[in-house]
């Protein structure tokens, strides 16, 4: 099994459910608070240590309540944290969620200790060449671009999933051997006006975000399943159908599942049905983190 790094958010989640998400200037009734462990890069490493991943992540974490209390979590999950700092600078990064009845969710996210990663903290990560390096962005993007240049360096495996989606230099984009987006990423990195409706306005995409041959595109389709444009054609894995109580956090499950899939030398097309029956149990629970399925339950569930 090859190890797997995750640099990346680390988040207190304030979740709250109401019936229906409020409009602009509205103030509508909630029915329960929850404070759950999330960030994508959090939740990503902690749905690969479930799946019995080998994983360290790589973050920080504000001088504070929320700060402590996330530094308490992580000692009960099977996950290297010696590389998550903390820091007197910045607050915990903080998500404000809000899920309605249908599912549907509203996010906030204050980014806090996690935008003060820095090239200079990944620069000195030690890699042998084996890794399997994750990240998304929700750290800056000049401590992305570190990282996967230290890691194409040395001869890693570098996979991005670029969320929230935002302009990035395109070496960024060229820098990765995998790059997990949604529809709606998809749309924004080919420069699309609007969402690609059908397999072939994706697939047309996906051959625009292409930098260099051997890449591999994933785009996650939700409950429809993901696509995969490889060198040697597509892969498509359909979705499962269960009943959602909490999507958030399922693309997260997704890219860490995938990753621990990778790992084991899976096939791609085997390493995806992994995933996505990862993500499609995650969003049965409540919370992101502590949605994140076992090993045990995937293979029950399989």
């Amino acid at each position: 099994m090859r190890p797997i790094i995750v640099v990346g958010s680390i988040n207190m989640d304030v979740v709250t459910r109401t019936s229906r998400l409020p409009r602009p200037g509205e103030t509508v009734a909630g029915q329960s608070v929850h404070f759950i462990p999330g960030g994508k890069g959090s939740n990503q490493a902690i749905a690969a240590s479930r799946l019995q991943g080998a994983v360290r992540l790589v973050g920080k974490l504000g001088q504070d309540a929320f700060g402590a209390s996330l530094r308490a979590f992580f000692q009960t999950e099977s996950l290297d944290v010696s590389g998550v700092q903390t820091i007197p600078t910045a607050p915990t990064g903080t998500a404000l969620i809000v899920v309605d009845d249908h599912s549907e969710n509203a996010i906030v996210v204050v980014g806090g200790a996690n935008l003060q990663n820095t090239a200079e903290d990944v620069e000195d990560l030690p890699l042998s060449g084996n890794e399997i390096i994750v990240t998304q962005f929700e750290i800056p993007q000049a401590t992305v671009l570190a990282l996967f240049r230290k890691a194409k360096s040395v001869g890693a495996t570098t996979i991005l999933n670029p969320a929230p989606a935002a302009q990035c230099p395109p070496e960024i984009l060229a820098l990765s051997d995998m790059l997990i987006v949604n529809e709606t990423e998809l749309a924004f990195f080919a420069n699309s006006p609007s969402v690609p409706e059908t397999r072939e306005a994706i697939a047309a995409l996906a051959a625009q975000l292409r930098t260099r041959p051997e890449q591999i595109i994933l785009v996650t389709l939700g409950a429809k399943g993901v696509l995969a444009f490889t060198p040697s054609g597509v892969v498509e894995v359909a979705g499962r159908a269960v009943k959602a109580i909490d999507t958030t956090g399922a693309g997260d499950c997704f890219v860490g599942a995938l990753a621990v899939a990778l790992s084991e030398n899976q096939p791609l097309s085997q390493a995806l049905e992994f995933a996505n029956l990862a993500a499609a149990l995650s969003v049965q629970k409540l919370g992101a983190s502590s949605s994140m399925p076992t090993r045990a339950e995937l293979e029950a569930a399989h």
